[in-house]
């Protein structure tokens, strides 16, 4: 199984079923969205291709393209009935890096996903860097401008996670299921427990660890 998160945004439930099972065959795994305002809310799950119909419900395709392209530059294909040239030149003018009119042939789409995946993905060093923030994955470190400091894997694993979504707004049943896993059955107070934690350990840099009310955290680094 790849371990590229491939997000599947269309109305049309039986062009979601199609789509999946040529995607999962591919060996990805799969996200889906049936409105806009959900794909949007999926954008914090480590989601490295999104496949975006125009002709949503709540929040058109536009809209939606502009707001992932806004904070993320993970690949988008625009997969829509609407033909007209003028639309697909407004669709890579926001952002979109393909533009697919239906009826499409599954297996070239796929093909679409690998190349655009294949284009992007780039050669990890393991290494987050935020001012006197270190984070080695590689090495499974954390360090400070004074040296190493000892985190938990908990508190090791919910920092990774958010600095890897860098200036995503993630809600706390978001982290909860990325970092603890959608088998815990553990109260959601155990996510603002483990930031409160993580964030005296760091110190002056807690300030990249944000708040968002009613939300959850967002981590945002150095300008």
């Amino acid at each position: 199984m790849r371990s590229e998160v491939i997000l599947i945004v269309d109305d049309e439930f039986r062009i979601r079923k199609l789509l999946r099972a040529y995607l999962q065959k591919a060996g990805y795994r799969v996200e889906e969205a049936a409105d806009g305002e959900a794909a949007l809310q999926c954008i914090g799950k480590d989601i490295s291709l999104v496949i975006l119909d125009v002709m949503l419900p709540k929040l058109d395709g536009w809209a939606v393209c502009r707001e992932i392209r806004r904070r993320h530059d993970m690949p988008i294909i625009m997969l829509t009935a609407r033909a007209d040239e003028a639309d697909e030149i407004h669709g890579l003018d926001i952002g979109a890096d393909e533009y697919v009119t239906k009826p499409f042939r599954p297996q070239a789409l796929v093909a679409r996903v690998k190349a655009l995946i294949r284009r992007v993905k780039p050669v990890s060093t393991g290494l987050l860097n935020f001012g006197n923030l270190l984070v080695n994955d590689r090495a499974h470190e954390v360090w400070l401008e004074n040296g190493l400091i000892d985190l938990s894997p908990k508190e090791y694993d919910l920092l990774l996670y958010l600095a890897r979504n860098t200036g995503i707004a993630l809600t706390r049943e978001q982290i909860l299921n990325e970092v603890w896993g959608y088998d815990y059955f553990g109260d959601l107070r155990t996510v603002d427990t483990h930031i409160t934690r993580l964030r005296l350990k760091l110190g002056g840099e807690c300030k990249y660890i944000q708040t968002v009310r009613g939300l959850g955290y967002r981590f945002e680094g150095p300008p």
